[in-house]
Formats: C-alpha cells, structure tokens, sequence
C-alpha cells in the first residue's frame, strides 16, 4: 500500500519465467502477461547470481489455494525470504555471535512475518495465473482477499488481510478497489497495479506486481522492476532514506518507452513513496523516497520496511482523484468521540474488526453493515477516520509499481516477500 509524500521535491501467463535475484538487484527479461519483455534502456548495467533464492511457494496446494500454509509447513517451518549480507560498515554483523544471539530473540516476529509472505507468495501465483482481460475488478479483489484469508486462517485481530487490495489501473497508480456496485472491466491494453497486503498478529507483509498484456509497455515495468531492487539492495542499517531515493530515481530514469511512435522519458513518481511498517500500522512514520530529497533520516535496525517504487509515462505527480474506498481509523488516543449515533455504531465496528488496520467499503458491507454513508462521512470530517481516495496522475498516461517488504535484521536483510515470481 503506498505512501503519497507531498514533501518530496517538485515527493495471464500460466507460468512465468523464473526472476533470478540477487543483492544486486538482477534485471533479466521475465515474462509478463504472456509476452517476453524487452526493455528499452539508455544505459545497461550489469546482473549478478543470486546469493539465495527466496522461497517458491508450497507444493500440494490447490488451486485456487485453500489450504492454509500451517497445514503445508508444519511447526511454523515457513520459508525465509531472500537473504542480503550486509555490506562496507556493517559486513561484520554477518558473522558477529552478538548479532546472531540479539536475531534469535526476534524469532516470533519472524516466523509471524514469514507465515504472512508465504501466503502472500502462494495467493498471488495463482492470482497471477488467473487475471486476465475480461475479468472485472471486484472478482479480482474478492479472489485475492478469499485466498488470504483462507491460506492464513483469517482470525480477528490475530491472523488477515493487511489492507483492501489494490486494483489501480493505467493512469490511476495507487489507492483503487472497487466499491460495490463497481462494474470495471480490464481491458487488453490495461496496466493493471496489483497490491495486497496479509498479516499475522499485526506484523504486516506489503507486496505489489504489475500485470500488461501488451508487448509495448515491457519497458515500463522493467524499469520499475529495476527501480525496487535497486531500492532494496541499498536499503540496511544506517543509510540515509534521501540517498536510496537517489539511487531509485537513477535507475528509473535511465529508462524510456516508445508509445504511438513518440520516446517518452519514464518518471518516478515523486511524491510517492515507501514506508515503514509497525504492528497494525501500515504506515508507520519513516518515508523511503524515490527521488532525492535530501533526507539524512536513516534506516534502524529491526526496522520493517516496503520498498514501492512507481513509474509514470506523465508528469511524474499523482493527486486524488475519484469516489474514496480505502479507509483506516487515525492512530492515537487525542482521537475525538463521533457526535452522530450512526458514526459512533460504526466506528464500535471498525474498532472491533480493523482497529488501525486499513478498510474499504467492501469489508463494511461484508460485515452486514447498512446505510452508513452519513456515519462514515462524519467520521471522516471530524478526522476519525482517514479517507485515502485514489492516487492519479494525468488521463492518457500509464503507471506501473513493484513493491517487496524487507526487515533489517541484526545480522541480515531478509527479503521476506521474495518470491520466483519478482
């Protein structure tokens, strides 16, 4: 789920090649949609053999998946993700004894964390098998989301869906999943952003892909692709948050795309960005940019980050656009009382079933709840609720995100979402 930063400057295949990764980030061709990408790059750069292959979901699951991933890695056996050395100033924690003692410590979170990537992994393989052109975008966001929480036992506060998936397309980049009533069909020349989260006991995996069925916009996502990697192999311990999003806007702008015969330069995005994660904080105060800005904040150790970077064919700029469907209730304990009878049944609801957890209009109306358009309203203007409407950049353009999340472990960078997929 992204982050809109206005802070920052001027801020269906049925099988898909395997994605060679690495700490430095590999930027092989893959197939996407069913047609071989081939990007069109200003300037090439090198791609090195993976250290480690991150886990590549579980075999015996069904199709479509579920059985939980409990029952397939018994005794919480759940695959790491991709393992990064640290490096220059921190290559000693990879071998310290200290560092690995202080790890062991966090092996409940981990295994938490894990659990949720390898459900994330497993739903969208076959996510990425089914969607195709023709399906409409509410049969999508259900299949994801009854996958989820069928592959993590869906319970309460303890095991879920992160947030609502999103389903933004073309020139639309973030922020989008359909209400009800909503009768959007993708079409074959669509860019479809896919992004969804799962949790366990509130540590969240946040994890995006994008999907094109047309051979022209390979460079596109290629260059997003590109981007994140670039963007996690810089991330560790100690480093600058402005000095990775210098490193993301390089990359990315070292590509461009032919579109109806005109060369158009691919943008960041700049005032969208990635984020820290907290327990049931989506967004939990940090930024990672994806341009340079400056920023001199730095990265912790035991921090949870999702690195998303996005691509644009437009200005570079997205603003609200559209009829809102994402939701989160305001974290802290200055939050007012609702006046209306109606917004304070409502918000005993989303207290109970989301807490700080982000919500649509979907998961309301699956709760059984009616009529609570006033309510919601209310709550939203006396600001007890946060509206995040769609991010848009201008009509006609196209957008493209990936998106892993990652924790700065003690003596390692685990790439926990990391799959053969991206």
């Amino acid at each position: 789920m992204s982050t809109a930063n206005d802070s920052l400057p001027g801020a269906p295949a049925s099988a898909l090649e395997e994605l060679t990764i690495s700490n430095e980030a590999s930027h092989d061709e893959e197939d996407q949609g069913g047609a071989t990408l081939n990007a069109t790059k200003k300037k090439k750069k090198k791609s090195k053999k993976s250290k480690k292959k991150a886990g590549a979901g579980a075999s015996g699951q069904s199709s479509p998946p579920t059985i939980p991933v409990s029952q397939l890695f018994p005794n919480n056996s759940y695959p790491h993700g991709q393992l990064c050395d640290y490096v220059d100033d921190n290559n000693y924690r990879t071998t310290s004894e200290e560092m690995r003692a202080k790890d062991r410590l966090n092996e409940q979170q981990l295994t938490d964390l894990r659990r949720a990537a390898e459900v994330h992994r497993e739903v969208r393989q076959y996510a990425r098998q089914i969607i195709r052109p023709g399906m409409d975008l509410t049969t999508i966001a259900e299949m994801i989301e009854n996958g989820t929480r069928a592959l993590v036992e869906e319970r309460g506060f303890e095991a879920g869906v992160g947030f609502p998936t999103g389903l933004s397309i073309n020139h639309c980049a973030a922020h989008y999943t359909p209400n009800a009533g909503d009768h959007v069909v993708v079409q074959d020349d669509d860019v479809l952003k896919v992004d969804f989260g799962v949790h366990v006991n509130g540590h969240i995996v946040d994890s995006a892909f994008t999907l094109a069925w047309n051979d022209r916009y390979a460079p596109l996502l290629n260059a997003v692709r590109e981007a994140t990697n670039t963007g996690i192999r810089e991330a560790g311990i100690d480093v600058r948050l402005g000095d990775i999003g210098a490193a993301i806007q390089e990359v990315m702008e070292s590509y461009e795309i032919v579109l109806d015969g005109k060369t158009i330069p691919i943008k960041p995005i700049r005032n969208l960005c990635g984020h820290n994660i907290g327990p049931y904080l989506i967004h939990s105060g940090k930024s990672v940019p994806i341009v340079n800005n400056n920023d001199q904040t730095r990265m912790e150790e035991g921090e949870l980050f999702a690195i998303e970077t996005f691509g644009s064919t437009g200005s570079g700029y997205v603003q609200e656009e559209g009829v809102c469907s994402h939701y989160s209730k305001a974290f802290g304990d200055q939050v007012p009382l609702p006046r209306l009878q109606s917004a304070k049944k409502l918000l005993h609801s989303i207290t109970k079933n989301f807490g700080t957890l982000p919500f649509c209009r979907r998961y309301l109306d699956r709760l059984g709840e009616s009529h609570y358009y006033l309510g919601l309203k209310h709550l939203v203007d006396s600001g007890i609720v946060n509206p995040y409407p769609p991010l848009c950049d201008v009509k006609g353009s196209y957008t493209a995100q990936f998106e892993h999340t990652f924790i700065l472990r003690p003596n390692v960078k685990e790439v926990l979402s990391r799959g053969e997929d991206y």
